[in-house]
């Protein structure tokens, strides 16, 4: 009697765990968008970012196919290796897992990429959000302030809380953004309009972000989802009520750089291959 597979546990951040990531190569040109529909078929993905071989390597083109989960990777993975799929000539794929040595920095979703993950897995109505309070902190801390007149550059910072909520599983979370600009003209009216939208905006997909990272998705064999919290990354903001967050405006001790949401570049550098599928490919061409 076969095991039962054990439940992938997927979370809210950028997939760098090995065996999510596939490598694809003998690419012809412009296969971009024909590599994403039909790795799609296997579930969702997080990226494909094509690339033109080295000069060593030869015409072509390879591409970096990354799934959120390692079962969907895996399956994907052995349906398509040496198969032709959208093009004349067979493609050859082999999972990619991280060297043992290499420190991968563990990076928040941004906001679309949450949503893309909860509707994935959840549905359209299996998750909801609302804005509990959005804040100007900035105090318009000045600078090069000018003898008598405008200051030439304003500091705009909001603050946003953010709930999101999981009706069929009983699960409430929050999540705090913080979102920064200049105004480098203070006597530009439009400028400064333009800039406090942008803010505000930033805030609210960073707070949301932050609460989904709160979740974690149990997705077991046969495709059904389960949910829990993730008490690891429990803030005081969890234990207050609307009225005490919508009075929170004084922040302290919050680093904007641990709210940074920037995506993470991949280079082959940093993964490991199966060596026989590397010498079979090149053994076949």
């Amino acid at each position: 009697m076969a095991l039962a597979a054990s439940p992938e546990v997927l979370a809210f951040r950028v997939p760098t765990e090995s065996g999510k990531a596939l490598l694809v190569w003998g690419l012809e040109e412009g296969a971009e968008q024909s590599l994403f529909s039909a790795f799609s078929e296997f579930g969702l993905l997080y990226s494909v970012r094509v690339h033109r071989n080295a000069a060593v390597a030869g015409p072509g083109y390879y591409a970096l196919v990354k799934f959120y989960s390692a079962r969907d990777a895996s399956r994907a993975q052995r349906a398509c290796n040496r198969q032709r799929l959208f093009q004349k000539s067979p493609l050859k794929v082999c999972i990619c897992t991280r060297q043992k040595a290499f420190q991968q920095q563990v990076l928040a979703l941004r906001s679309y990429k949450c949503k893309e993950l909860a509707n994935y897995y959840l549905g359209f109505n299996g998750w909801s959000n609302r804005i509990i309070t959005l804040q100007n902190i900035s105090g318009f801390d000045l600078e090069n302030e000018e003898l008598g007149g405008l200051p030439e550059r304003q500091c705009l910072k909001y603050l946003c809380v953010v709930e999101v909520t999981l009706p069929h599983h009983g699960i409430c979370t929050r999540g705090l953004g913080i979102a920064e600009a200049y105004v480098e003209n203070g006597r530009d009216p439009l400028e400064f309009v333009m800039k406090t939208g942008n803010v505000q905006k930033l805030a609210v997909e960073k707070a949301l972000s932050g609460a989904f990272q709160k979740i974690l998705l149990i997705v077991l064999e046969n495709g059904k989802v389960a949910v829990e919290y993730n008490s690891a990354q429990e803030e005081p903001i969890d234990s207050l009520t609307d009225e005490e967050l919508r009075g929170l405006i004084q922040v302290n001790d919050l680093s904007l750089e641990q709210l940074n949401l920037e995506e993470e570049e991949e280079f082959l550098s940093d993964f490991c291959f199966d060596e026989g599928h590397l010498l079979e490919g090149r053994q076949s061409n």
